[in-house]
């Protein structure tokens, strides 16, 4: 009897009806539509051999879908996507890949008004863009809360425009918490909430119609919901948009190090109680050079926070104001020692590509087909046929196995995979050396992040169906 009272208590708590709350934070949600101009296309060629009695019926259907002489003219192609509004004087919180390469941004309100945004600033990082319209009147806004105070199991509700299909709302739980799928600052929020398409950029509210996450990706072989939802946890946001506001970018600590974790025989046999910490592999010129730091160290604090691992410390370094000094204790042959460290900025570094990076493709194959998928590097023809921006990265699909799995979980030609096993893929070699490392670690699977259209979608596809 105690059991089914306690039981029952719990059921209660669920809520009756969202309808208080969408009707609550609905005036400061907005769809997102986008205007790009993009190079013309020709469309697929070689579709039947020349001289076939096909060859006009083909030719005839290319130009009845803008693929003949015509479709070799520029065309303005439109996206759609979600955001809201976080301020009354007009700032609009969204996706970065919901706005990349704009030309033109419109802002639809929930009452049907439309304006013109202006792109203030876009993290490509954690996916955030921040916006400015200008309105006659105070603009119905919605607040951040403290995304560090959601419990998996909590409600939650999901707003946006799903498939172009306009204002809606859809509700679930918080499914899992701090998960890390493809970035280096990356603090998801997992939810059963739905999310497909054209929710990108949405709020993702708590019971208290505060915004705990940026609805960003969803895991799907099909491309459409199956209740795995990615939401950027608020926390990370706020600092972003704070920045973006203030600078027009962001401007993010950097300590100058390459680490790794530190596994358990890694901590036996340095001695060291426990494997905490992160393990400096390297240490080019920069900040911690100066300092006097060296590669063996084991970094165990940082401006006074403990450091469990090496995804902890780079959030950590991330979110400290460049130019301060810092204090960083690490363990240096059994021993501990305190360094201080000035910080430097890191998107300073970024801005310095390797050598490696400078040319595309030139010292591999064109195509290779890899796990039932035909893939290309990048070229700057190939990024003109799928209209992708001159800075877009990775590896395009080509072609598709009809028998592999790859097919059966939704991709197609003209998908673009950027990462691989949560690293980025500038090349074929990149690509394999994933594959193989994915391999030796034991895994049957390996993760990838692929796009269409500018949409990210997370596809596993199983080590074994790599011919």
């Amino acid at each position: 009897m105690i059991v089914s009272q306690s039981l029952m208590a719990q059921a209660q708590s669920a809520p009756d009806s969202f309808s208080g709350l969408a009707e609550r934070v609905s005036p400061s949600v907005v769809n997102i539509t986008t205007s790009t101009m993009v190079a013309g296309r020709t469309g697929p060629q070689g579709i039947v051999p020349e001289g076939s009695p096909f060859e006009d019926f083909f030719r005839e259907f290319q130009d009845r879908n803008g693929n003949g002489p015509e479709g070799d003219r520029p065309r303005r192609s439109s996206a759609l996507g979600s955001g809201f509004v976080v301020s009354e004087d007009g700032y609009i919180v969204t996706n970065n890949h919901v706005i990349e390469g704009a030309d033109e941004i419109t802002i639809e309100f929930f009452s049907g008004k439309e304006l013109d945004a202006k792109l203030v600033g876009t993290d490509p990082n954690t996916d955030i863009a921040l916006l400015k319209v200008d309105a006659d009147e105070p603009l119905p806004f919605v607040k951040f809360g403290n995304s560090d105070d959601s419990k998996v199991g909590d409600w939650v509700m999901a707003m946006g425009n799903p498939l172009g299909q306009g204002f809606s709302v859809s509700a679930g739980i918080v499914s899992a918490r701090n998960r890390a799928l493809s970035g280096t600052y990356d603090d998801y929020i997992q939810t059963d909430a739905a999310i497909n398409r054209g929710n990108s950029g949405g709020p993702l509210f708590n019971m208290n119609g505060d915004v705990i996450g940026v609805n960003t990706a969803i895991l799907s072989p099909n491309g459409g919901s199956i209740g795995i939802g990615f939401s950027m946890a608020s926390n990370v946001v706020t600092k972003v948009v704070d920045q973006l506001k203030q600078y027009g970018e962001t401007r993010r600590g950097w300590l100058g190090v390459r680490i790794q974790d530190v596994t358990p025989d890694m901590a036996e046999a340095l001695g060291l109680d426990s494997a905490e910490g992160a393990m400096v592999s390297d240490v080019p010129d920069g900040p911690a050079k100066d300092a006097g730091m060296k590669a063996g160290d084991v970094i165990v604090s940082f401006d006074g926070k403990s450091v469990s691992d090496t995804r902890q410390l780079v959030r950590i370094v991330g979110n400290t104001e460049v130019g301060k000094s810092v204090r960083v204790v690490v363990n240096r042959n059994g021993n501990t020692e305190t360094l201080l460290v000035t910080l430097g900025r890191r998107e300073e570094t970024e801005t310095a590509v390797p050598a490696s990076q400078q040319q595309e493709g030139t010292e591999e194959p064109a195509t290779k087909d890899l796990m039932g998928l035909t893939l290309s590097p990048l070229t700057a023809e190939l990024r003109s046929e799928l209209g992708l921006q001159d800075s877009a990265k990775g590896l395009a699909v080509t072609d598709v196995d009809p028998a592999a799995e790859a097919y059966e979980k939704g991709l197609r030609a003209g998908d673009v995979i950027t990462e691989a096993g949560q690293t980025e893929v500038l090349s074929l070699n990149d690509l394999e050396d994933r594959i193989t490392e994915a391999k030796d670690a034991g895994r049957k699977s390996i993760l990838l992040l692929v796009r269409r259209g500018g949409d990210p979608r997370f596809v596993a596809l199983s080590l074994d169906t790599d011919e």
